[in-house]
């Protein structure tokens, strides 16, 4: 018999127990592993950059709350004593009433009007690319060079808001000096300077909304208004829900319109919660004291969050 005929030789091999695994190299395993590998190595560094300059501040802060530092010698641990000379702050009531005066004045004037200008801009067909780059155009300006324009139109001697005023038998009006109307005139700034991308924002919200709707109702005879109000700010509730969560958490922490416009004043009539963390920190060296305000201003707008959130969950459920 040939030896093609005989089958392999098992000898000195042993057979596989019964029920025992076998291992088996899975193809591209090793290849699949060192790609993990590779991702890693490249997301390590981004990593750390995120973690030093975003996560360890927040955690410096946290500790720095309930301990008295002035950055140049050794912090010293104090609880609660920073909480408790915050509070008994009398600044810290006037604050927390400016910031709610200027929040409240902000969302009276500037939630609403982006949503009106969209809404005029979207009607508009020749020159909509124009009346767009005017909206956007004051959020390109630096805040600064803004707050300083603005200055210089509030100036009660050669401002250009009393000038105009004047022409017409009204003022001349102390925008900046006076308690009652300083904060006005910070509002009124803001929200020129900040307008320009709720603008937007809402003229491609807009853009989505389908224009059978529009149709449908209009061909029920709906006026211009019932269908602005039964179709577009319907379509709008989620986009307007969130613009109301952005608007009213940068609103409380305003600060730099304050602190360029008049400094606090006068009389501490335009004192914001952050600009008394400034002066915590960087006028009277209370590190401590200016880190526990912001923690509590951090809860506040958690609280805020939550609210938000809250109430979002029962509009989808509605």
């Amino acid at each position: 018999m040939s030896a093609l005929t005989h089958p392999p030789s098992t000898a000195g091999v042993e057979a596989p127990a019964p029920g025992a695994r076998t291992k088996r190299r899975l193809p591209g395993r090793g290849i699949g592993t060192r790609r993990q590998l590779t991702a890693w190595l490249f997301l390590v560094p981004a990593l750390v950059i995120f973690g030093l300059f975003a996560w360890w501040p927040i955690v410096r802060g946290l500790l720095m709350s309930f301990q008295h530092n002035d950055l140049v010698n050794p912090p010293t641990w104090v609880g609660l004593d920073n909480f408790r000379a915050v509070f008994d702050d009398p600044l810290l009531g006037t604050a927390v009433s400016n910031t709610a005066v200027f929040v409240g004045l902000a969302l009276l004037i500037g939630f609403p009007l982006p949503i009106v200008l969209a809404s005029v801009m979207s009607t508009v067909r020749r020159g909509a690319g124009l009346y767009r780059f005017l909206a956007y155009l004051p959020v390109v300006i630096p805040p600064v060079v803004a707050i300083l324009l603005w200055k210089w139109f509030y100036d009660p001697g050669a401002g250009l808001f009393n000038n105009a005023l004047g022409k017409v038998g009204l003022g001349p009006y102390p925008w900046l000096d006076s308690p009652h109307s300083a904060m006005f005139s910070l509002v009124l700034e803001s929200t020129w300077a900040g307008m320009g991308g709720a603008v937007l924002i809402y003229l491609a919200a807009m853009a989505g909304i389908p224009g059978e709707l529009y149709e449908a109702a209009e061909m029920d005879g709906a006026s211009v208004w019932r269908r602005i109000w039964h179709v577009m700010l319907p379509q709008l509730r989620p986009v307007i829900g969130l613009m109301l969560l952005v608007q009213l958490i940068g609103t409380v922490q305003v600060f730099t319109e304050p602190y360029v416009f008049t400094g606090g004043g006068p009389n501490n009539a335009t004192l914001t919660v952050l600009l008394l963390i400034f002066r915590y920190a960087f006028q009277d060296g209370e590190y401590g004291q200016a880190a526990a305000l912001t923690l509590l201003m951090v809860l506040v707008l958690a609280a805020l969050s939550a609210v938000y959130l809250r109430a979002t969950r029962s509009w989808s459920k509605s």
